[in-house]
């Protein structure tokens, strides 16, 4: 984007304001386009370094989901590529605050810190036991929502939502940096810009898309709180559970049994019951019912819970020691990584209990 401007005290051409007003020009504009450039092609080197570190370390092995289920390696390469994809609508949208904060801020260091500060400030807030809609209604949370990409079925409604939000703040903050291209005297070589312009013309009209989206996500979602409750819980750890023990089977070589016959199910509390069983905390404890095909008694495993505010958790086998409690299981080719021993799942924000 680039303009011509031109002092109206002076028709010569050759004066040293209007030469330097339009080289600022000039390079304001080469500036909004190499900070896309560098945006889209640092995303484009950190998914490449990233498979190529994940091949050379792994390897093409099946890849465990969120949920336990086995991904093939084209499946999952498929996934993980869709992955950094998503990811470059919030980068956009950090992008176009740095453009925004440039411009308003001129030459202020304040304007090259601003994309840096504003994704530490959401990344910290994602942290927070915020209500859904408030999580899902900043950008930064199509950062992480990838990882419903990983389950099956996929849980693709937070991931769309946060792509939508993301290129909102995008195409808002561009079009305000715009508008303040255009307002702005380059004739003064020393001007930094308004901050008082900065606040009405760049800071106010974010935070009111901040509250329509939110207003937004209330009516779309049916979640309320933290989205994280008891039933959910339930309903995923036995889910994980069921996955996994298949795969213990395989590599103890027993009879295999699907996830239907199996009939798996959680009971989970937070506190030693003392407490509501919602919202995030490393005090939830589960114990996994499961029956196997003609065998009378139920088998049962205790799993501490420790599950961040985005609905992240990872359950720490709690015994007994032959289906949980010890991180190696002996096979007939030796020692194995137990895979029930300790395993990452996810909570769905936004599902029904």
């Amino acid at each position: 984007m680039t303009a011509t401007v031109v002092d109206d005290r002076t028709d010569d051409p050759t004066d040293d304001r209007t030469t330097g007003a339009s080289r600022v020009t000039v390079w304001r504009g080469y500036r909004f386009e190499l900070v896309k450039l560098v945006s889209q092609w640092r995303v484009a080197g950190l998914a490449c370094s990233s498979t190529v570190g994940g091949l050379t370390a792994v390897g093409d092995r099946p890849l465990v989901g969120l949920d336990g289920h086995l991904l093939a390696p084209s499946d999952a390469a498929g996934k993980v590529l869709l992955a950094w994809v998503c990811v470059l609508a919030p980068t956009l949208a950090l992008a176009a605050i740095g453009l925004l904060g440039s411009v308003a801020l001129g030459r202020s260091p304040m304007g090259l810190l601003l994309p840096a500060l504003v994704a530490l400030a959401m990344q910290l807030a994602q942290m927070l036991p915020l209500p859904v809609p408030v999580r899902l209604a900043l950008p930064s949370y199509a950062f992480i929502a990838w990882n419903g990409l990983f389950t099956s079925p996929a849980q693709l409604g937070p991931l769309l939502i946060g792509i939508v939000v993301s290129l909102a703040w995008a195409v808002l903050a561009t079009a305000l940096a715009f508008l303040l291209f255009l307002r702005r005297d380059f004739t003064g070589l020393a001007y930094d810009g308004s901050g008082r312009r900065a606040v009405t013309t760049g800071l106010l009209p974010l935070a009111g898309l901040v509250a329509l989206s939110v207003a937004a996500v209330t009516v779309v979602t049916p979640s309320v709180g933290s989205g994280i409750q008891q039933q959910k819980v339930q309903r995923s750890v036995a889910t994980v559970f069921a996955h996994l023990y298949r795969l213990q089977t395989e590599q103890l070589h027993r009879p295999d049994v699907t996830e239907a016959r199996l009939r798996a199910s959680a009971a989970c509390d937070k506190g030693a019951g003392q407490l509501a069983a919602e919202g995030p905390g490393n005090d939830w404890r589960c114990v996994v019912s499961w029956h196997l095909p003609g065998v009378q008694v139920t088998g049962q495993a205790v799993y501490q819970l420790d599950i961040t505010a985005d609905g992240r958790y990872v359950a720490d086998g709690d015994g007994p020691k032959e289906v949980n409690g010890y991180f190696l299981v002996r096979t007939s080719a030796g020692d194995a990584p137990n895979p029930l021993w300790q395993f990452d799942g996810d909570v769905e924000l936004i599902s029904t209990p």
